[in-house]
């Protein structure tokens, strides 16, 4: 299983969802790059694999990153997700 995941403009919480298949995951990553570089208004509706019934749509323009990675394996010697930061508590 594969998790796109976008952080929005503004907001601390991501929001994600995940595709079965690389190549579906690879092609859904690339329209919300896409939709990246050209900075448009353009209205973006994400789907999920896992819960056929989640559903999101956000705007272009209102997105700040995403990233991709494989659900399996993932998870750090922490146990936590990768992500674009993460606070620790023992500073």
């Amino acid at each position: 299983m594969f998790t796109i995941e976008l952080t929005l403009k503004h907001t601390a919480v991501p929001l994600s969802v995940q595709k079965k298949e690389k190549d579906d995951a690879e092609t859904l990553y690339g329209s919300i790059t896409q939709a990246l570089s050209s900075n448009s208004g353009q209205l973006l509706e994400l789907t999920c694999d896992q819960q056929p019934h989640k559903r999101i749509s956000v705007l272009g323009s209102e997105i700040a990153a995403v990233q991709i990675f494989e659900k399996s394996g993932t998870a750090t010697a922490s146990g936590r997700p990768p992500g674009f930061f993460a606070l620790s508590g023992d500073q």
